[in-house]
């Protein structure tokens, strides 16, 4: 990579890394450490082909979901389920922020990788269906399917989200 080409890759990163991170951080089940390691090895594969890659955000992007996908088939031939210990929740407001956060994020660990994926894709990476089905090598009405299950899964693990007005969850 010549001196140019590094200085607008530093800038890139500089510019769109706290993005990228929060993506990686919800691809990989709120682990802080694994989406430290998802963001380092797509910013990598990127700068390799950095002068090949016309509009990098989407490349970066696309770079983390397949990387994860293949942490996500790795790990489910180890047959192991690393679920977080969750705080006590005595004294605690149950209708505060904090735990809102929690049980969301709770909840969310306790999906599979691939429901966790099809809803990270359609409702914080905002693509449509057709989108999801591409980048996760599966058909449409898998992913509807997979979001209807996933929803339900949510609503069933955090059934607090049930209850909340929608201008509260919007806070």
């Amino acid at each position: 990579m010549d001196a140019e080409a590094e200085r607008h890759f530093r800038e890139f990163v500089e510019t769109r890394s706290a993005a990228l991170m929060r993506l990686a951080y919800l691809l990989a089940g709120g682990d802080q450490h694994a989406a430290e390691d998802l963001l380092q090895v797509a910013l990598t594969k990127t700068a390799a082909r950095w002068s090949g890659v016309d509009n990098p955000e989407p490349y970066v992007r696309r770079t983390m979901y397949r990387q994860q996908i293949s942490t996500w088939r790795r790990m489910r031939r180890r047959r192991e389920t690393q679920v977080p210990v969750l705080p006590d929740e005595a004294g605690r407001d149950a209708i505060s922020a904090v735990d809102l956060k929690l049980a969301v994020r709770g909840a969310l660990a306790r999906l599979t990788a691939k429901q966790r994926a099809v809803l990270v894709l359609r409702f914080f990476e905002d693509l449509p269906e057709a989108e999801v089905a591409r980048i996760l090598g599966c058909g449409v009405g898998t992913v509807r399917s997979t979001t209807h299950r996933s929803l339900a899964r949510l609503r069933e693990l955090a059934p607090e989200l049930n209850d909340r007005k929608p201008e509260e969850a919007r806070r």
